[in-house]
Parts: structure tokens; sequence; C-alpha cells
């Protein structure tokens, strides 16, 4: 970023294609600083880090999508307060599976990296399916409990999921939150372990602890976990 807003900038690139197609764009490299400054430039596979941060395959160990990325330009040298545009391609191989393979270009001067995610679509049919796993309630000092989870995508579509909880004691229900939205993009394939804060669990009662999830196209699954205090 320059400091200004492009009218033409976007905050990922979204490509879709066949098999065997070439797709083409273009990364643009501001150089901020009063010198010119040599930028390398690498595709690279993504991933959700354990606790569903989006996380992206270091030098030389992408398999997938960021493989499949060449650029005009593996180096670049951009004079101080300029822009350099470096196009690209991506060369979806012959036999690839339909469905969504995220990547990520990156970009490093030598100190630091920089990214931008790329949404690859590769055409064909198209499957949403998550699950919820391995529900377990934790007593935490002060009287509290964490519901942990893990969330699988069993698909081939990234998926924005959402979380609903509920809480039934012996004596009705203690813990009831509406479903909303989870700050994760849940990549195909890819499975995290997240938690639920609880802080005012009942004293003196034996619960079951039902986590459902939802997301786009249908995908759904629900799992329950008991906590006896």
């Amino acid at each position: 970023a320059d400091g200004e807003t492009d009218k033409d900038a976007r905050s990922l690139f979204y490509l879709e294609g066949a098999p065997g197609t070439v797709l083409e764009d273009t990364v643009s490299v501001t150089n901020e600083s009063g010198k010119a400054r040599t930028y390398t430039l690498r595709g690279a596979d993504a991933y959700n880090g354990r606790d569903g941060a989006f996380a992206v395959r270091g030098k030389g160990a992408s398999t997938g999508a960021g493989r499949w990325i060449a650029f005009a330009e593996r180096e670049v040298r951009v004079p101080a307060r300029t822009r350099a545009d470096v196009p690209f391609t991506v060369t979806v191989p012959r036999g690839t599976v339909p469905g969504d393979h995220p990547g990520a270009v990156v970009v490093s001067d030598g100190e630091r990296d920089a990214g931008v995610r790329m949404r690859l679509r590769v055409t064909g049919p198209a499957l949403s399916a998550l699950s919820v796993e391995d529900v377990r309630v934790r007593g935490k000092d002060g009287g509290a409990a964490e519901i942990e989870y893990a969330l699988v995508n069993r698909g081939n579509t990234a998926l924005e999921p959402r979380l609903a909880v509920r809480a039934d004691g012996l004596f009705g229900q203690v813990l009831r939150r509406e479903s909303r939205a989870l700050d994760l993009e849940l990549l195909p394939g890819q499975r995290v372990t997240l938690s639920e804060p609880w802080h005012d669990p009942p004293s003196l009662d034996s619960t079951d602890v039902t986590l459902s999830v939802t997301a786009e196209d249908g995908a759904r699954g629900e799992a329950s976990g008991s906590y006896t205090t």
C-alpha cells in the first residue's frame, strides 16, 4: 500500500479455471522507502494454523497452488517511492481435482515478508462439508470453564463457519448462544482447534454441551460433550 486507496486494488486474488488452463494476473509491489530496494517473489500453498489463522508454506515446501505460480520476474528492483507491476501466471495441471486450492503471492525484501491471498477455484463439482468434533469442557480457576472443540472441513471449498452453543443441565437449559460467524476461513481438508469461554457454568450440575456449526451451501455438523460440577 502507498498510503492512498487505489481504485483497482484488491485484498486478494480470485482466479478460476479448468484443469489444463493458464490463468493470468498482476501483483503490484510498492517501495515506500527513500532508496531503491530489491524484492523477491514466490508462490506458496496456504493452510490453516492449528488455531485457524491463515498461514503459508515456507520456501520450497509447496506442493499445490503455490507451485503453479510463475512470475514474469522472480526478482524486481523498485526505485524509491515507486510501484512495480509484475505479471504472473497460474498453470492448473491436467487432472487437478475440482474445488478450492488456496495459495498466496509472497513478496520479501530480505527482512520481512508480505503476502496476498489467492483463491484459486478449479471448475467442477463443488462439495461443502463441515464437521465439529472432540467437544470437551475444562474447568478453570474461579469457577469458569472453557469449551474446546475441533472444526474439520471435509469438502473441497473454503468455508466461513458459524457456531451456536447450548448446554442442558438436569433442571433445564443453562447456556444458549445464538449462531454467530467465527473469525475464520476454513480451507479444504483443514482441521483447527478452537475454544469458547464459559464464564458462569452451574456450580453443581451435570450438563450436556452441544455445538452446532453451519456454513454456506448447506454444510452443517453437530457434536456434544458432557460436563459435571
